[in-house]
């Protein structure tokens, strides 16, 4: 049997993999004409698919993709414009086609595209999935299925910010430091936003295929390497390795959910949480504490019950207090309302958390009426920890986790 085909195909899947957000960031910088370039590029795979098996994946399989992508742009340029605008076009192609680049010497230019995607004229629930689509080549459907919205509006969403770029003129560049952490914040949420969809799974489907959670710590793994010096990035890094070090005990073989208390700690990954630390302790060392340094913290604090078999929460319910004076949410109050309640008790964890009761996002939070209900049947009542086990049952859209809330509020008896 001729494998040919299949050692073709797993050649340019690598070669995806590795080079796609590289040469569409390359190609688009000049022109900023990304739709265009992700259309060059489906050929030049198209036709690596179709030539390989025949004539053997080249040398530098990218260099060969580069090349075959450049002339299907002029070749599409010349079919679409005509005239004077045409000659401009095709000549600032032409100038960067004479460079005979190499894999060697191919810039990456990866970070400016991440940045282009992430600029402020981008609409912000638009940048992770932009992120995804132009760095690694997820389709709109696999990235519709992850973000919860139809694939037609999701295809929508990105054709509308691509144009914005090309239209608008966004930059593909690293902004000056003057502006450089309102931007790169924009990233590394952008990124954050990608993990944790992966993190939660609600519909698993074809989030599970293409685990954002690993694409995310890829693109953390990215941007930390092409800017070593940001410690939030760092940060970034090392929270989203603490939280996937988990991954392997928050179900149990039965595939219920195990909440992180109560996991079996033989099954945390011990390499990512040491590479974890080692990260966060170099983002500390560099005296400018952040968001997500101030998150990883509070997992690397729950970590440390591997080593003390006891979690310190004293110090989680500081870092809380630290994080909400510079990133106040929801999210961080109702878990520092819930490190309140492990240090304190449930009466004053039960008070931090109706500090919030005016909130009308908490409507429709899961984790504040979890949260809720746990501290209430703490304190004894049940009828209101029933009650609000309920909101929590019905908002949890995953079946793993909406069978333990069920089994907690079958544990406070029938009222």
């Amino acid at each position: 049997m001729d494998s040919r085909p299949e050692i073709a195909r797993a050649a340019a899947e690598a070669a995806a993999r590795q080079s796609y957000g590289k040469l569409v960031a390359f190609l688009a910088a000049r022109t900023r004409d990304v739709a265009g370039v992700e259309d060059a590029l489906a050929d030049a795979f198209a036709a690596a698919l179709e030539r390989w098996p025949q004539t053997g994946v080249p040398e530098k399989p990218q260099a060969w993709l580069l090349a075959v992508a450049r002339r299907r742009r002029v070749d599409a340029v010349r079919r679409r414009l005509t005239g004077e605008a045409a000659r401009d076009h095709l000549r600032l192609i032409a100038e960067e086609m004479e460079a005979r680049m190499t894999e060697e010497d191919l810039p990456d230019e990866r970070l400016r595209l991440m940045f282009a995607c992430a600029h402020p004229a981008i609409e912000a629930s638009v940048r992770a999935p932009l992120i995804l689509q132009t760095i690694l080549g997820f389709d709109a459907a696999t990235i519709a299925s992850a973000f919860l919205v139809s694939p037609a509006t999701m295809g929508q969403r990105l054709v509308r910010a691509k144009a914005r770029i090309r239209e608008t003129g966004i930059p593909f560049r690293v902004p000056e430091r003057a502006e450089l952490s309102e931007r790169l914040d924009a990233v590394l949420e952008a990124i954050y936003a990608t993990f944790a969809e992966g993190w939660s799974d609600p519909a698993g489907t074809e989030t599970q295929r293409r685990n954002l959670a690993t694409e995310g710590i890829w693109l953390g793994r990215l941007v930390a390497s092409l800017m070593p010096d940001e410690p939030e990035a760092l940060g970034l890094l090392a929270l989203m390795l603490f939280a996937e070090a988990r991954r392997a005990a928050r179900r149990n073989a039965a595939g219920d959910y195990v909440p992180l208390a109560e996991q079996d700690l033989l099954l945390w990954d011990g390499v990512l949480i040491d590479e974890a630390e080692t990260l966060l302790r170099r983002a500390a060392s560099m005296g400018m504490v952040g968001r997500y340094q101030l998150e990883a913290a509070v997992q690397s604090a729950h970590a440390a019950r591997r080593l003390t078999d006891r979690t310190d929460w004293l110090a989680i319910r500081e870092l809380y207090d630290a994080l909400l004076s510079i990133a106040g949410s929801p999210v961080v109050s109702i878990n520092r309302a819930v490190a309140i309640a492990e240090a304190e008790g449930a009466a004053a964890g039960l008070a931090a958390l109706y500090v919030l009761g005016d909130d009308k996002r908490l409507a429709d939070y899961q984790p504040y009426w979890a949260a809720r209900a746990g501290l209430l049947a703490r304190l004894g009542e049940k009828r209101r920890a029933v009650e609000a086990y309920d909101r929590a049952i019905g908002l949890e859209r995953d079946p793993a986790v909406r069978r333990f809330l069920q089994g907690k509020r079958a544990g406070l008896g029938e009222n």
